[in-house]
Protein backbone atom coordinates (compact mmCIF):
# COMPACT_ATOMS: atom_id res chain seq x y z
CA UNK A 1 0.00 0.00 0.00
CA UNK A 2 1.43 3.38 -0.95
CA UNK A 3 1.89 6.30 1.39
CA UNK A 4 -0.86 8.19 -0.50
CA UNK A 5 -3.30 5.34 0.11
CA UNK A 6 -2.45 5.22 3.80
CA UNK A 7 -3.08 8.90 4.29
CA UNK A 8 -5.98 9.57 1.96
CA UNK A 9 -8.36 6.71 2.61
CA UNK A 10 -9.03 7.43 6.30
CA UNK A 11 -9.41 11.12 5.41
CA UNK A 12 -12.07 10.33 2.81
CA UNK A 13 -13.88 8.09 5.29
CA UNK A 14 -13.96 10.87 7.89
CA UNK A 15 -15.22 13.33 5.28
CA UNK A 16 -18.07 11.07 4.23
CA UNK A 17 -19.12 10.42 7.80
CA UNK A 18 -18.72 13.91 9.25
CA UNK A 19 -19.40 16.00 6.19
CA UNK A 20 -17.02 18.41 4.43
CA UNK A 21 -15.23 21.17 6.34
CA UNK A 22 -17.05 23.80 4.25
CA UNK A 23 -20.41 22.25 3.25
CA UNK A 24 -21.93 25.48 1.91
CA UNK A 25 -18.90 26.15 -0.29
CA UNK A 26 -18.96 22.58 -1.62
CA UNK A 27 -22.68 22.84 -2.41
CA UNK A 28 -22.30 26.25 -4.05
CA UNK A 29 -19.43 25.20 -6.33
CA UNK A 30 -21.06 21.93 -7.36
CA UNK A 31 -24.57 23.31 -7.84
CA UNK A 32 -23.57 26.47 -9.72
CA UNK A 33 -21.44 24.38 -12.09
CA UNK A 34 -24.24 21.85 -12.60
CA UNK A 35 -26.72 24.69 -13.09
CA UNK A 36 -24.65 26.14 -15.95
CA UNK A 37 -24.87 22.81 -17.76
CA UNK A 38 -28.63 22.57 -17.28
CA UNK A 39 -29.04 26.19 -18.29
CA UNK A 40 -27.47 25.51 -21.67
CA UNK A 41 -29.81 22.57 -22.25
CA UNK A 42 -32.70 25.03 -22.54
CA UNK A 43 -31.29 28.58 -22.93
CA UNK A 44 -30.96 27.89 -26.65
CA UNK A 45 -34.68 27.30 -27.22
CA UNK A 46 -35.95 30.87 -26.95
CA UNK A 47 -33.00 32.14 -28.99
CA UNK A 48 -33.44 29.84 -31.99
CA UNK A 49 -35.35 32.36 -34.18
CA UNK A 50 -32.62 34.98 -33.62
CA UNK A 51 -29.89 32.43 -34.36
CA UNK A 52 -31.60 31.36 -37.57
CA UNK A 53 -31.87 34.97 -38.75
CA UNK A 54 -28.41 36.07 -37.62
CA UNK A 55 -26.41 33.09 -38.94
CA UNK A 56 -28.66 32.23 -41.92
CA UNK A 57 -29.40 28.67 -40.76
CA UNK A 58 -32.22 26.53 -42.11
CA UNK A 59 -34.39 24.27 -39.94
CA UNK A 60 -32.17 21.20 -40.38
CA UNK A 61 -28.99 23.05 -39.40
CA UNK A 62 -30.82 24.74 -36.54
CA UNK A 63 -31.86 21.40 -35.06
CA UNK A 64 -28.18 20.46 -34.81
CA UNK A 65 -27.49 23.47 -32.59
CA UNK A 66 -29.30 21.54 -29.84
CA UNK A 67 -28.68 18.00 -31.09
CA UNK A 68 -24.88 18.37 -31.21
CA UNK A 69 -24.86 19.24 -27.51
CA UNK A 70 -27.30 16.48 -26.56
CA UNK A 71 -25.58 13.83 -28.70
CA UNK A 72 -22.06 14.42 -27.37
CA UNK A 73 -23.27 14.99 -23.80
CA UNK A 74 -25.25 11.74 -23.74
CA UNK A 75 -22.64 9.71 -25.60
CA UNK A 76 -19.68 10.62 -23.36
CA UNK A 77 -21.34 10.50 -19.93
CA UNK A 78 -20.17 7.02 -18.91
CA UNK A 79 -16.68 7.81 -20.15
CA UNK A 80 -16.68 11.09 -18.22
CA UNK A 81 -17.80 9.31 -15.06
CA UNK A 82 -15.03 6.72 -15.36
CA UNK A 83 -12.39 9.41 -15.87
CA UNK A 84 -13.38 10.91 -12.51
CA UNK A 85 -12.90 7.58 -10.76
CA UNK A 86 -9.49 6.94 -12.30
CA UNK A 87 -7.93 10.42 -12.41
CA UNK A 88 -9.52 12.02 -9.34
CA UNK A 89 -12.98 13.59 -9.29
CA UNK A 90 -11.93 17.10 -8.31
CA UNK A 91 -9.24 17.29 -11.00
CA UNK A 92 -11.59 15.98 -13.69
CA UNK A 93 -14.40 18.28 -12.49
CA UNK A 94 -12.20 21.37 -12.86
CA UNK A 95 -10.90 20.22 -16.26
CA UNK A 96 -14.40 19.57 -17.57
CA UNK A 97 -15.60 22.92 -16.26
CA UNK A 98 -12.80 24.77 -18.07
CA UNK A 99 -13.65 22.96 -21.32
CA UNK A 100 -17.29 23.96 -20.87
CA UNK A 101 -16.34 27.60 -20.21
CA UNK A 102 -14.11 27.74 -23.29
CA UNK A 103 -16.86 26.20 -25.42
CA UNK A 104 -19.43 28.68 -24.05
CA UNK A 105 -17.16 31.55 -25.10
CA UNK A 106 -16.77 30.02 -28.57
CA UNK A 107 -20.57 29.71 -28.85
CA UNK A 108 -20.93 33.36 -27.90
CA UNK A 109 -18.57 34.58 -30.62
CA UNK A 110 -19.68 32.09 -33.30
CA UNK A 111 -19.48 33.80 -36.73
CA UNK A 112 -21.08 30.92 -38.69
CA UNK A 113 -23.55 28.09 -38.16
CA UNK A 114 -20.84 25.44 -38.50
CA UNK A 115 -18.72 27.13 -35.82
CA UNK A 116 -21.77 27.30 -33.52
CA UNK A 117 -22.57 23.60 -33.96
CA UNK A 118 -18.94 22.61 -33.32
CA UNK A 119 -18.77 24.76 -30.20
CA UNK A 120 -22.02 23.24 -28.92
CA UNK A 121 -20.50 19.78 -29.39
CA UNK A 122 -17.46 20.89 -27.37
CA UNK A 123 -19.84 22.12 -24.67
CA UNK A 124 -21.24 18.59 -24.61
CA UNK A 125 -17.75 17.21 -23.91
CA UNK A 126 -17.34 19.48 -20.89
CA UNK A 127 -20.87 18.77 -19.68
CA UNK A 128 -20.33 14.99 -19.93
CA UNK A 129 -17.43 15.33 -17.49
CA UNK A 130 -18.91 17.88 -15.09
CA UNK A 131 -22.39 16.33 -14.68
CA UNK A 132 -21.37 12.92 -13.25
CA UNK A 133 -18.43 14.45 -11.34
CA UNK A 134 -20.75 16.93 -9.61
CA UNK A 135 -23.08 14.21 -8.31
CA UNK A 136 -20.24 11.88 -7.32
CA UNK A 137 -18.53 14.75 -5.45
CA UNK A 138 -21.72 15.26 -3.45
CA UNK A 139 -21.95 11.52 -2.78
CA UNK A 140 -18.32 11.41 -1.64
CA UNK A 141 -18.58 14.61 0.44
CA UNK A 142 -21.78 13.85 2.36
CA UNK A 143 -22.30 10.49 4.04
CA UNK A 144 -25.66 8.71 3.75
CA UNK A 145 -28.17 10.28 6.09
CA UNK A 146 -29.60 13.73 6.67
CA UNK A 147 -26.63 15.67 5.26
CA UNK A 148 -26.68 13.78 1.97
CA UNK A 149 -30.48 14.04 1.79
CA UNK A 150 -30.20 17.82 2.05
CA UNK A 151 -27.40 17.97 -0.52
CA UNK A 152 -29.31 15.76 -2.98
CA UNK A 153 -32.45 17.85 -2.41
CA UNK A 154 -30.56 20.98 -3.44
CA UNK A 155 -29.05 19.10 -6.40
CA UNK A 156 -32.53 18.01 -7.43
CA UNK A 157 -33.89 21.53 -6.99
CA UNK A 158 -31.16 22.74 -9.32
CA UNK A 159 -32.08 20.04 -11.85
CA UNK A 160 -35.74 20.99 -11.55
CA UNK A 161 -35.39 24.74 -12.04
CA UNK A 162 -32.45 24.68 -14.47
CA UNK A 163 -34.56 24.21 -17.58
CA UNK A 164 -37.21 26.81 -16.70
CA UNK A 165 -34.63 29.40 -15.62
CA UNK A 166 -32.82 28.67 -18.88
CA UNK A 167 -35.96 29.62 -20.76
CA UNK A 168 -36.19 32.88 -18.79
CA UNK A 169 -32.51 33.78 -19.21
CA UNK A 170 -32.51 32.82 -22.89
CA UNK A 171 -35.69 34.79 -23.54
CA UNK A 172 -34.43 37.90 -21.75
CA UNK A 173 -31.09 37.75 -23.54
CA UNK A 174 -32.68 37.23 -26.96
CA UNK A 175 -35.22 40.01 -26.41
CA UNK A 176 -33.04 42.71 -24.85
CA UNK A 177 -29.41 41.99 -25.78
CA UNK A 178 -28.58 39.03 -28.02
CA UNK A 179 -28.94 35.26 -27.95
CA UNK A 180 -25.16 35.23 -27.39
CA UNK A 181 -25.48 36.85 -23.97
CA UNK A 182 -26.98 33.70 -22.46
CA UNK A 183 -23.73 31.85 -23.19
CA UNK A 184 -21.36 34.60 -22.09
CA UNK A 185 -22.91 34.35 -18.61
CA UNK A 186 -21.18 30.98 -18.25
CA UNK A 187 -17.69 32.41 -18.67
CA UNK A 188 -17.16 34.46 -15.46
CA UNK A 189 -19.27 32.08 -13.34
CA UNK A 190 -17.50 28.99 -14.66
CA UNK A 191 -14.04 30.49 -14.17
CA UNK A 192 -14.93 31.50 -10.60
CA UNK A 193 -16.09 27.96 -9.77
CA UNK A 194 -12.96 26.45 -11.34
CA UNK A 195 -10.76 28.74 -9.21
CA UNK A 196 -12.66 27.94 -5.99
CA UNK A 197 -12.94 24.18 -6.56
CA UNK A 198 -9.35 23.20 -5.57
CA UNK A 199 -9.70 25.18 -2.34
CA UNK A 200 -12.99 23.77 -1.10
CA UNK A 201 -13.87 20.51 -2.86
CA UNK A 202 -12.62 17.35 -1.17
CA UNK A 203 -9.58 15.76 -2.82
CA UNK A 204 -9.73 12.25 -4.19
CA UNK A 205 -6.57 10.45 -5.19
CA UNK A 206 -6.41 8.91 -8.65
CA UNK A 207 -7.39 5.27 -8.32
CA UNK A 208 -4.90 2.82 -9.79
CA UNK A 209 -6.45 0.59 -12.38
CA UNK A 210 -6.80 -0.16 -16.03
CA UNK A 211 -8.94 1.89 -18.33
CA UNK A 212 -11.60 -0.24 -20.01
CA UNK A 213 -10.92 0.91 -23.58
CA UNK A 214 -13.33 -1.53 -25.25
CA UNK A 215 -16.08 -0.73 -22.76
CA UNK A 216 -15.51 3.03 -23.12
CA UNK A 217 -15.68 2.79 -26.92
CA UNK A 218 -18.81 0.62 -26.86
CA UNK A 219 -20.54 2.84 -24.29
CA UNK A 220 -19.68 6.08 -26.07
CA UNK A 221 -20.52 4.88 -29.59
CA UNK A 222 -23.54 2.85 -28.46
CA UNK A 223 -25.17 5.63 -26.44
CA UNK A 224 -24.20 8.14 -29.13
CA UNK A 225 -25.80 6.00 -31.86
CA UNK A 226 -28.94 5.56 -29.76
CA UNK A 227 -29.25 9.31 -29.15
CA UNK A 228 -28.58 10.03 -32.84
CA UNK A 229 -31.25 7.58 -33.98
CA UNK A 230 -33.77 8.99 -31.52
CA UNK A 231 -33.04 12.61 -32.41
CA UNK A 232 -33.17 12.06 -36.18
CA UNK A 233 -36.39 10.02 -35.96
CA UNK A 234 -38.31 13.21 -35.17
CA UNK A 235 -37.41 14.69 -38.58
CA UNK A 236 -36.88 11.60 -40.75
CA UNK A 237 -39.29 9.04 -39.28
CA UNK A 238 -38.47 5.71 -37.67
CA UNK A 239 -38.07 3.86 -41.00
CA UNK A 240 -35.40 6.16 -42.45
CA UNK A 241 -32.13 4.27 -43.22
CA UNK A 242 -30.05 6.61 -41.04
CA UNK A 243 -32.42 6.15 -38.10
CA UNK A 244 -32.71 2.36 -38.41
CA UNK A 245 -28.97 2.03 -39.03
CA UNK A 246 -28.16 4.09 -35.93
CA UNK A 247 -30.61 2.15 -33.77
CA UNK A 248 -29.33 -1.24 -35.01
CA UNK A 249 -25.75 -0.10 -34.34
CA UNK A 250 -26.82 1.04 -30.87
CA UNK A 251 -28.38 -2.34 -30.06
CA UNK A 252 -25.29 -4.21 -31.24
CA UNK A 253 -22.84 -1.92 -29.44
CA UNK A 254 -24.80 -1.82 -26.19
CA UNK A 255 -25.28 -5.60 -26.36
CA UNK A 256 -21.53 -5.97 -26.74
CA UNK A 257 -21.07 -3.57 -23.82
CA UNK A 258 -23.16 -5.76 -21.51
CA UNK A 259 -21.36 -8.92 -22.68
CA UNK A 260 -17.97 -7.27 -22.25
CA UNK A 261 -18.72 -5.74 -18.84
CA UNK A 262 -19.56 -9.18 -17.44
CA UNK A 263 -16.03 -10.33 -18.20
CA UNK A 264 -13.69 -7.38 -17.70
CA UNK A 265 -12.01 -6.90 -14.31
CA UNK A 266 -12.54 -3.11 -14.09
CA UNK A 267 -15.67 -2.22 -16.11
CA UNK A 268 -16.65 1.28 -17.17
CA UNK A 269 -20.26 0.38 -16.30
CA UNK A 270 -20.28 -2.09 -13.39
CA UNK A 271 -23.33 -4.29 -13.92
CA UNK A 272 -23.61 -4.74 -10.16
CA UNK A 273 -25.15 -1.25 -10.11
CA UNK A 274 -28.28 -2.76 -11.67
CA UNK A 275 -28.47 -5.43 -8.95
CA UNK A 276 -30.49 -3.18 -6.64
CA UNK A 277 -34.09 -2.91 -7.87
CA UNK A 278 -34.39 0.59 -6.47
CA UNK A 279 -31.47 1.82 -8.55
CA UNK A 280 -32.61 0.04 -11.72
CA UNK A 281 -36.14 1.32 -11.26
CA UNK A 282 -34.86 4.85 -10.63
CA UNK A 283 -32.91 4.83 -13.91
CA UNK A 284 -35.95 3.75 -15.94
CA UNK A 285 -38.35 6.04 -14.07
CA UNK A 286 -35.99 8.98 -14.56
CA UNK A 287 -35.85 8.40 -18.32
CA UNK A 288 -39.65 8.28 -18.58
CA UNK A 289 -40.11 11.31 -16.34
CA UNK A 290 -37.53 13.41 -18.22
CA UNK A 291 -39.03 12.36 -21.54
CA UNK A 292 -42.33 13.88 -20.48
CA UNK A 293 -40.71 16.99 -19.00
CA UNK A 294 -38.59 17.72 -22.09
CA UNK A 295 -41.74 17.59 -24.19
CA UNK A 296 -43.45 19.87 -21.67
CA UNK A 297 -40.78 22.59 -22.03
CA UNK A 298 -40.45 22.24 -25.80
CA UNK A 299 -44.16 22.39 -26.60
CA UNK A 300 -45.28 24.81 -23.88
CA UNK A 301 -42.73 27.34 -25.11
CA UNK A 302 -44.19 27.05 -28.61
CA UNK A 303 -47.71 27.35 -27.24
CA UNK A 304 -46.97 30.60 -25.43
CA UNK A 305 -45.13 32.19 -28.37
CA UNK A 306 -47.15 30.75 -31.23
CA UNK A 307 -50.71 30.69 -29.86
CA UNK A 308 -50.81 33.09 -26.90
CA UNK A 309 -48.76 35.85 -28.56
CA UNK A 310 -45.91 35.99 -26.02
CA UNK A 311 -42.49 37.30 -27.06
CA UNK A 312 -39.32 35.39 -26.11
CA UNK A 313 -38.91 37.06 -22.71
CA UNK A 314 -42.60 36.74 -21.82
CA UNK A 315 -42.47 33.03 -22.72
CA UNK A 316 -39.51 32.56 -20.39
CA UNK A 317 -41.33 34.51 -17.69
CA UNK A 318 -44.37 32.31 -18.28
CA UNK A 319 -42.55 29.43 -16.58
CA UNK A 320 -42.18 31.43 -13.35
CA UNK A 321 -45.18 29.84 -11.52
CA UNK A 322 -43.62 26.44 -12.04
CA UNK A 323 -40.12 27.59 -11.07
CA UNK A 324 -41.18 29.25 -7.82
CA UNK A 325 -43.31 26.33 -6.65
CA UNK A 326 -40.68 23.81 -7.73
CA UNK A 327 -37.95 25.54 -5.75
CA UNK A 328 -40.12 26.01 -2.64
CA UNK A 329 -41.17 22.36 -2.58
CA UNK A 330 -37.68 21.03 -3.35
CA UNK A 331 -36.05 22.99 -0.53
CA UNK A 332 -38.68 21.73 1.95
CA UNK A 333 -38.27 18.17 0.70
CA UNK A 334 -35.83 16.83 3.36
CA UNK A 335 -38.42 17.50 6.09
CA UNK A 336 -41.22 16.01 3.98
CA UNK A 337 -39.15 12.92 3.12
CA UNK A 338 -38.21 12.32 6.78
CA UNK A 339 -41.87 12.31 7.71
CA UNK A 340 -43.36 10.29 4.86
CA UNK A 341 -40.43 8.40 3.32
CA UNK A 342 -38.82 8.95 -0.08
CA UNK A 343 -40.84 6.25 -1.87
CA UNK A 344 -44.16 7.86 -0.88
CA UNK A 345 -42.85 11.32 -1.77
CA UNK A 346 -41.79 10.04 -5.21
CA UNK A 347 -45.25 8.60 -5.86
CA UNK A 348 -46.87 11.90 -4.85
CA UNK A 349 -44.47 13.84 -7.10
CA UNK A 350 -45.16 11.72 -10.17
CA UNK A 351 -48.92 11.84 -9.56
CA UNK A 352 -48.94 15.64 -9.24
CA UNK A 353 -46.86 16.00 -12.40
CA UNK A 354 -49.17 13.59 -14.21
CA UNK A 355 -52.30 15.54 -13.20
CA UNK A 356 -50.70 18.85 -14.20
CA UNK A 357 -49.55 17.48 -17.55
CA UNK A 358 -52.97 15.95 -18.19
CA UNK A 359 -54.63 19.29 -17.43
CA UNK A 360 -52.23 21.15 -19.71
CA UNK A 361 -52.87 18.64 -22.52
CA UNK A 362 -56.49 19.90 -22.69
CA UNK A 363 -55.31 23.20 -24.17
CA UNK A 364 -57.31 24.48 -27.14
CA UNK A 365 -57.79 27.57 -29.33
CA UNK A 366 -59.78 29.38 -26.62
CA UNK A 367 -57.42 28.61 -23.73
CA UNK A 368 -55.97 31.43 -21.63
CA UNK A 369 -52.58 31.56 -19.95
CA UNK A 370 -53.99 31.54 -16.40
CA UNK A 371 -56.26 28.51 -16.58
CA UNK A 372 -54.70 26.70 -19.52
CA UNK A 373 -51.02 27.06 -18.64
CA UNK A 374 -50.17 28.74 -15.31
CA UNK A 375 -52.39 26.67 -13.00
CA UNK A 376 -51.35 23.32 -14.50
CA UNK A 377 -47.73 24.53 -14.20
CA UNK A 378 -48.16 24.92 -10.45
CA UNK A 379 -48.99 21.21 -10.19
CA UNK A 380 -46.13 20.26 -12.52
CA UNK A 381 -43.72 22.39 -10.49
CA UNK A 382 -44.83 20.89 -7.19
CA UNK A 383 -44.58 17.40 -8.63
CA UNK A 384 -41.13 18.01 -10.03
CA UNK A 385 -39.99 19.45 -6.70
CA UNK A 386 -41.08 16.25 -4.98
CA UNK A 387 -39.92 13.75 -7.61
CA UNK A 388 -36.40 14.76 -8.62
CA UNK A 389 -34.61 14.26 -5.30
CA UNK A 390 -35.97 10.72 -4.66
CA UNK A 391 -35.21 9.75 -8.27
CA UNK A 392 -31.63 10.93 -7.72
CA UNK A 393 -31.31 9.35 -4.25
CA UNK A 394 -32.58 5.97 -5.42
CA UNK A 395 -30.18 6.14 -8.39
CA UNK A 396 -27.15 6.26 -6.07
CA UNK A 397 -28.53 4.47 -3.01
CA UNK A 398 -26.19 1.96 -1.37
CA UNK A 399 -23.41 2.59 -3.90
CA UNK A 400 -19.84 1.81 -2.85
CA UNK A 401 -17.41 4.74 -2.82
CA UNK A 402 -15.45 3.37 -5.78
CA UNK A 403 -18.68 3.08 -7.81
CA UNK A 404 -19.87 6.64 -7.08
CA UNK A 405 -18.72 8.00 -10.44
CA UNK A 406 -20.22 5.13 -12.44
CA UNK A 407 -23.56 5.42 -10.62
CA UNK A 408 -23.61 9.19 -11.18
CA UNK A 409 -22.84 8.58 -14.85
CA UNK A 410 -25.79 6.22 -15.18
CA UNK A 411 -28.15 8.70 -13.49
CA UNK A 412 -27.12 11.39 -15.98
CA UNK A 413 -27.07 8.99 -18.95
CA UNK A 414 -30.68 7.94 -18.37
CA UNK A 415 -31.50 11.63 -17.82
CA UNK A 416 -30.16 12.54 -21.28
CA UNK A 417 -31.56 9.46 -23.03
CA UNK A 418 -34.97 10.14 -21.53
CA UNK A 419 -34.98 13.71 -22.82
CA UNK A 420 -33.87 12.70 -26.31
CA UNK A 421 -36.25 9.75 -26.61
CA UNK A 422 -39.20 11.59 -25.08
CA UNK A 423 -38.87 14.60 -27.36
CA UNK A 424 -38.50 12.41 -30.45
CA UNK A 425 -41.57 10.35 -29.55
CA UNK A 426 -43.72 13.40 -28.76
CA UNK A 427 -42.66 15.30 -31.90
CA UNK A 428 -43.38 12.26 -34.06
CA UNK A 429 -46.72 11.56 -32.37
CA UNK A 430 -47.94 15.14 -32.87
CA UNK A 431 -46.57 15.73 -36.37
CA UNK A 432 -49.94 15.32 -38.16
CA UNK A 433 -51.93 17.71 -35.93
CA UNK A 434 -53.99 20.31 -37.80
CA UNK A 435 -52.69 23.38 -35.92
CA UNK A 436 -50.32 24.39 -33.13
CA UNK A 437 -52.72 23.96 -30.22
CA UNK A 438 -53.75 20.53 -31.49
CA UNK A 439 -50.07 19.61 -31.83
CA UNK A 440 -49.34 20.73 -28.27
CA UNK A 441 -52.39 18.92 -26.94
CA UNK A 442 -51.44 15.67 -28.70
CA UNK A 443 -47.81 15.87 -27.61
CA UNK A 444 -48.67 16.52 -23.96
CA UNK A 445 -51.26 13.73 -24.00
CA UNK A 446 -48.44 11.38 -24.98
CA UNK A 447 -46.30 13.02 -22.30
CA UNK A 448 -49.01 12.15 -19.78
CA UNK A 449 -48.75 8.56 -21.00
CA UNK A 450 -45.00 8.57 -20.29
CA UNK A 451 -45.78 9.73 -16.75
CA UNK A 452 -48.30 6.92 -16.33
CA UNK A 453 -45.55 4.47 -17.31
CA UNK A 454 -43.19 6.21 -14.86
CA UNK A 455 -45.75 5.86 -12.07
CA UNK A 456 -46.14 2.14 -12.81
CA UNK A 457 -42.36 1.65 -12.52
CA UNK A 458 -42.31 3.52 -9.22
CA UNK A 459 -45.24 1.53 -7.80
CA UNK A 460 -44.14 -1.90 -9.00
CA UNK A 461 -40.32 -1.72 -8.84
CA UNK A 462 -39.03 1.01 -6.53
CA UNK A 463 -41.80 1.06 -3.92
CA UNK A 464 -41.92 -2.67 -3.12
CA UNK A 465 -38.10 -2.93 -3.06
CA UNK A 466 -37.84 0.03 -0.67
CA UNK A 467 -40.57 -1.42 1.55
CA UNK A 468 -38.70 -4.75 1.84
CA UNK A 469 -35.45 -2.94 2.60
CA UNK A 470 -37.13 -0.91 5.35
CA UNK A 471 -38.60 -4.05 6.91
CA UNK A 472 -35.19 -5.75 6.95
CA UNK A 473 -33.60 -2.68 8.55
Amino acid sequence: MSRVDTVDRPQVARTAADGPAHPRAVLTIVLVSYFLILLDNSVIFTGLPSIAAGLDMDAAALSWVQDAYTLVFGGLLLLGARLGDLLGRRRVFVGGLLVFVLASFLVGIAPTGGWLIGARALQGVGAAVVAPASLSLLTASFGEGEQRSRAVAWYAATAGIGASVGMLVGGAAAEWVSWRAGFFINVPLGIAMAVLAPRFLPPSSPRPGRFDVAGAAAATLGVGALVLGILESAERGWTDPLVTGALVAAVLLLGFLVWHERRVAEPIMPLRLFGDRRRSGAYVARALYLGAMMGFFFFTTQLMQGALGFDAFQAGLGFLPMTVVNFAVATALPRIARRYGEAHVLVAGVVLTLVGMGWLSQVGPGSTYLTGVALPMVLVGAGQGLAFAPLTSFGIIGVRADDAGAASGLVNTFHQLGMALGLAVLVTASADAIDLTAQVSTALTWGTGLLVACLLVVLTVIGPAQHRTTEVS
